[in-house]
């Protein structure tokens, strides 16, 4: 059974950075595509970044663009998250997801697994 792994999130000043990543065990990672989503409480979960199978091609929501980069390791079954000039807007619970047939990589409906999330809190 395929299982999503985040690293723990943390706490972050307004400006700094963070990393987070997700390890995919119990499948083939190289055949998902990855997406990273979050969510704030009474809100709906929302996308942030994905990138292809073959990390050839890279989404990002207009909230993300210019400030998070998303990647893969195959080799290590994992996907990155590179989180810069931070907001007190990003704070969020962030989920990373992997998905075999995606067709909308900004859907979350798109993705099959999903990790349990990890707290990522921005303080001003």
């Amino acid at each position: 059974q395929v299982q999503l792994v985040e690293s723990r999130g943390g706490l972050v000043q307004a400006g700094g950075s963070l990393r987070l990543s997700c390890a995919l065990s119990g499948g083939s990672f190289s055949s998902y595509a990855m997406g990273w989503f979050r969510r704030v409480p009474e809100k709906e979960r929302e996308f942030v970044a994905a990138i292809s199978w073959s990390g050839l091609s890279t989404y990002y929501a207009d909230s993300s663009k210019g400030r998070f980069t998303i990647s893969r390791d195959n080799a290590k079954n994992s996907v990155y998250l590179q989180m810069n000039s931070l907001k007190p807007e990003d704070t969020a619970v962030y989920y990373c997801a992997a998905g075999l047939t995606v067709v909308r990589h900004t859907d979350d409906y798109s993705y099959d697994y999903w990790g349990q999330g990890t707290q990522v809190t921005v303080s001003s």
